[in-house]
């Protein structure tokens, strides 16, 4: 039928990675030019990709090629962002030749398959499915047109492409895994084509794990599984098989619950988030053991490698230079989008990652008299640059963003980006000289960014959440402010975290870089130290076969 059935993996394994594992997700980010990502989980799976080629492990990708990706975030003449939905073609994709049918909302569906081969990017194998063929009607090339479309029903048809049609995939080029890997319930289609296939849960457990990234039980997926069935999310399973494999008593399907009880482990993200999901799950039965791996990132792409050479030799004057290099290339992007020049030998602050309400991006605006009085001050002054990409749906994170890009008119050292994608962080990265993390406290599974800020010799300054408790030791590493009681009124919380942000920008943060250099430059050489190997992606994807596969 085709060139890869059955299916060679394309590199030596070692023999401790051995078992077969296929990693499922909606999103890869893997290397600017292939835009079929949105934000974090994109990040990390594009990460566990990179790692798990380098530690020539048993693992294959299955993704989406989405024809628009997320979108591209541009400005209106005003300035004010906008999205974009532009086709994207990938030259470096390989023809597989492998088109199959899956069913999707009672219609048969053409499926086709793209290669992406380890040499190109240095990940695993990756296959990614595309139905825009013209043998499909217009509804069903639109499956794979935009990540996380706003229509409910072409999410679920999405979910059923990467789940059930990663599965007949993987069968059609007889690569059967010894483990599937979700990342993220979007996949979970996947357990009723096992189910159809082996005809017994319990052998679809003992195949299936699942991440999960969400620490709200709300933000969880549910769905009319009426629905659900009417699109085939089950796989044509009949709805009253569905409820008793899933407990669900309900119509209403709760996606992340269905997973846990269809999966022999599931895991959280970081040490926090492992207690949080255990807190909340904890109470339904019959679900499988949650554990957690912290998630990480690759070293080999995200960290520069002329700073650390310049650390290895305890060349400090080397590795200032370094970081006032790439101070400046940031800096030639900020006078591209915005026109404004800032300098490199002031304290350059960037708060950059998807904008979410529950991240809060504005909160260091909370007042905007004292915020002023930051941004003006002569004696210690600071350049702010904001960056990242809401949900084009997400009015309210849209309106706070366009808040950000009126009030840096104001100021010629503020400035807001559009374009945040794997080059532009990389730049906010390699630029900062703090970076920012303020998320409202337990609602940040990891957050991965501030890893890869440590990478570059940018210092975090992070609240309490995710990652941050197993990395942070205040005045040392990072800067850390207390954490706010997370059951009283978010206003509440918000002007406690910003009181104690603000306070330790002007009492702290600003006196230490412009009074002690010497010692903020131990901080940095502190925090590059100890982000390697704790948060390389190395680690990460070394516990997924130890301790999940």
């Amino acid at each position: 039928m085709n060139s890869f059935q059955p299916f060679v993996f394309p590199a030596p394994v070692r023999p401790e990675y051995s078992k077969k594992v296929a990693y499922f997700s909606m999103e890869f980010g893997i290397h600017q030019p292939f835009k079929v990502y949105s934000g974090g989980l994109g990040f990390l799976a594009g990460s566990h990709m990179r790692s798990a080629h380098d530690l020539q492990q048993h693992l294959i990708g299955i993704g989406i090629l989405w024809k628009y990706g997320y979108y591209d975030q541009v400005r209106q003449g005003d300035q004010t962002m906008t999205a974009l939905f532009q086709e994207k073609i990938y030259g470096f994709l390989q023809e597989t030749g492998i088109v199959f049918d899956i069913q999707v909302n009672r219609h048969p569906v053409k499926v086709k398959a793209w290669y992406l081969s380890p040499e190109i990017f240095g990940t695993a194998p990756m296959f990614f499915l595309s139905t825009d063929l013209p043998e499909n009607d217009y509804l069903a090339r639109t499956i794979s047109d935009k990540l996380y479309d706003a229509n409910m029903e072409a999410r679920i048809a999405a979910s059923v492409l990467l789940g059930v049609g990663g599965a007949k995939l993987l069968d059609l080029i007889g690569w059967e895994p010894d483990t599937y890997h979700l990342n993220e319930a979007h996949a979970l289609p996947l357990a009723f084509y096992l189910f159809e296939k082996f005809k017994d849960k319990e052998e679809v457990r003992k195949r299936m794990i699942l991440t999960t990234h969400t620490p709200v039980e709300a933000g969880n997926e549910k769905t009319d599984i009426r629905l659900l069935d009417k699109m085939g999310f089950f796989n044509g399973l009949p709805l009253p098989l569905v409820k008793e494999l899933t407990g669900t008593g309900e119509d209403i399907f709760d996606h992340t619950l269905g997973g846990l009880r269809l999966a022999r482990k599931a895991n959280g993200v970081s040490r926090m988030h492992g207690e949080v999901a255990r807190q909340m799950w904890g109470k339904y039965d019959n679900i499988c053991r949650i554990s957690h791996i912290t998630n990480a990132q690759n070293r080999r792409y995200w960290a520069d490698d002329v700073l650390y050479k310049a650390f290895a030799r305890q060349h400090d004057e080397e590795m200032q230079q370094r970081k006032r290099e790439l101070k400046r290339l940031l800096f030639e992007e900020v006078a591209d989008q915005c026109g404004e020049l800032y300098d490199e030998n002031v304290l350059t602050i960037v708060w950059a990652r998807r904008f979410a309400d529950y991240k809060r991006p504005d909160l260091l605006l909370f007042d905007e008299e004292r915020f002023h009085n930051l941004v003006t001050n002569k004696d210690r002054p600071v350049q702010i640059i904001w960056a990242g990409k809401p949900y084009p749906m997400d009015f309210r994170a849209i309106t706070i963003y366009n808040r950000i890009v009126e009030i840096t008119k104001r100021y010629y050292n503020c400035s807001i980006l559009v374009g945040y994608e794997l080059k532009l962080s990389r730049l906010l990265k390699g630029g900062a000289d703090v970076w920012l993390n303020n998320p409202r406290i337990t609602r940040e599974a990891s957050g991965t960014s501030g890893m890869t800020a440590a990478m570059n010799g940018a210092l975090n300054f992070s609240v309490l959440d995710g990652w941050i408790p197993e990395f942070a030791r205040n005045g040392e590493n990072a800067f850390t402010v207390p954490a706010a009681d997370a059951s009283l009124p978010l206003h509440i919380q918000d002007a406690f975290d910003y009181e104690n942000i603000i306070g330790a920008l002007e009492n702290r943060i600003l006196p230490m870089y412009y009074d002690y250099p010497d010692q903020w430059l131990q901080m940095v050489k502190t925090s590059m130290h100890d982000i390697i190997p704790a948060f390389d992606a190395d680690r990460m994807v070394k516990e997924y076969y130890e301790q999940m596969y």
